[in-house]
């Protein structure tokens, strides 16, 4: 995979990070520093270290599965990239359980839940036999700014949150894109 081709799956699999902090942006009375760089730091070390998880399992299961690595990836970014377009048409609005997410489990939840679609990603690399510890760093680093970005930007424009959910079918979409382009090559 090419830089560039890996900048833009990082950013694709942020979407559901970024979504998240836009959500949580609007939700929160105040947004401090520290809440910020949780979060941040939260979904970008995840984001990190789900693609690596997902590669060791690959590389286990390799030999069983590399004559069907291309239709395994095609599959698993499609299933991914198909569930972040659906989730993005289901709206919720409401404020009214306020938690920090910033905070406990509730930060452990979110982690895990925005990065799945990473696990599953690195999976694919193991299986097409691509190389981890540079797509983790492009990947880590740009779920940690996106939800920065994504947190600030929710506080700022509490209308935004209609915005956001189309930043996660493009991610989708893009998902789906690269499984196709791996298929057919």
């Amino acid at each position: 995979m090419s830089k560039y081709e890996i900048i833009i799956l990082s950013i694709a699999l942020a979407m559901d990070a970024f979504t998240i902090a836009v959500a949580c942006g609007l939700c929160m009375p105040h947004v401090s520093k520290r809440q910020n760089f949780r979060l941040s730091f939260h979904f970008g070390l995840f984001q990190a270290i789900m693609p690596v998880l997902g590669w060791t399992a690959g590389l286990t299961i390799k030999s069983i599965v590399v004559t069907y690595a291309p239709w395994i990836s095609f599959f698993l970014l499609a299933l991914v990239g198909g569930k972040m377009i659906q989730e993005s048409f289901h709206i919720d609005d409401s404020c009214k359980n306020y938690k920090d997410p910033t905070k406990g489990i509730s930060l452990i939840f979110l982690s895990v839940a925005t990065s799945l679609d990473a696990l599953a990603v690195g999976l694919s690399f193991a299986v097409m036999n691509y190389p981890i510890a540079e797509p983790c760093i492009y990947i880590g680093l740009t779920a940690a700014i996106l939800t920065s970005f994504g947190l600030w930007l929710g506080k700022k424009f509490a209308s935004a949150s209609k915005y956001s959910h189309i930043a996660e079918r493009i991610g989708g979409f893009v998902l789906i894109l690269i499984g196709l382009k791996l298929l057919l090559l």
